[in-house]
């Protein structure tokens, strides 16, 4: 893994961390069509990479996490069913669910159609237009549906902003939720991979971590601005298609190395 490398992977981090579309899977995909070794290191850097991607939402909203501390409680209980499940699960994820191209493609594609047939059929009811009338067992329900992005393609995002979307949460309200309850859940998990390694990790690699880390932090920061605007005008189809897509190129792609 080489500076380039380093590069591409923290851009493509920065600008799908909070989009619908898996930031785990598209660096899965990079690195396999950049061929590059799914190493441990590879591993570690795609988990703690991204929280460069959560340094700009705390900067962003330094302000919530320090002044509403109603809003903090809310969010570290939808931290609380992926902190188990990630602890439980944190071996199989790590061995057998990251790096492994063809999970990513089925988790792209069923996660673009339920996209597309959920913008199309569920009657939205926004009935939450502020996100301290989430209520704790509402957060913890949208926690729960957070906790299936341990998938790798299915998306922290997505996951988190449709079971909100289904509890009645207004869009944009949602979205937010989601980049808030993306700081304690990325944090814990780089922090976990970094003791479950023991961080036995050369100077090299830490430097390329803070490289990785400074630029999808510069990236990230711009995206998450333009999604704010985006989802005031806009609903999530598009992303459902465009994962649809995806997941055929790389079925294509993956298959024509197995021919």
């Amino acid at each position: 893994m080489d500076v380039f490398h380093t590069i591409v992977l923290a851009v493509i981090e920065g600008f799908t961390e909070f989009l619908p579309v898996s930031s785990t899977g598209h660096m899965i995909m990079a690195s396999h069509l950049m061929g590059m070794p799914q190493t441990e290191f590879l591993k570690t850097f795609e988990i703690a990479i991204q929280l460069g991607a959560i340094a700009a939402v705390a900067g962003l909203y330094w302000r919530t996490f320090l002044l509403d501390w109603d809003i903090d409680a809310k969010i570290l209980a939808a931290f609380v069913p992926t902190a188990i499940i990630g602890l439980l699960l944190y071996k199989i994820i790590k061995k057998t669910l990251l790096g492994n191209a063809w999970v990513v493609v089925w988790a792209w594609f069923i996660g673009g159609a339920f996209i597309i047939l959920f913008e199309r059929f569920y009657p939205m009811k926004n009935n939450i237009k502020d996100i301290k009338k989430i209520s704790y067992p509402q957060a913890l329900m949208i926690g729960v549906c957070r906790a299936l992005a341990v998938v790798p393609g299915v998306s922290r995002s997505a996951a988190t902003i449709i079971g909100g979307l289904i509890l009645g949460v207004e869009r944009k309200i949602i979205v937010e939720f989601s980049f808030l309850l993306a700081v304690p859940t990325m944090l814990a998990a780089t922090v976990l991979d970094l003791i479950k390694t023991d961080a036995a990790l050369s100077l090299d690699e830490w430097g390329m971590l803070g490289l990785g880390f400074l630029v999808a932090f510069i990236v990230a920061w711009g995206t998450v601005k333009f999604f704010i605007h985006f989802v005031q005008k806009n609903n999530f189809t598009i992303f459902g298609v465009y994962r649809i897509l995806a997941a055929i190129a790389a079925g294509f792609y993956l298959n024509s190395l197995l021919s």
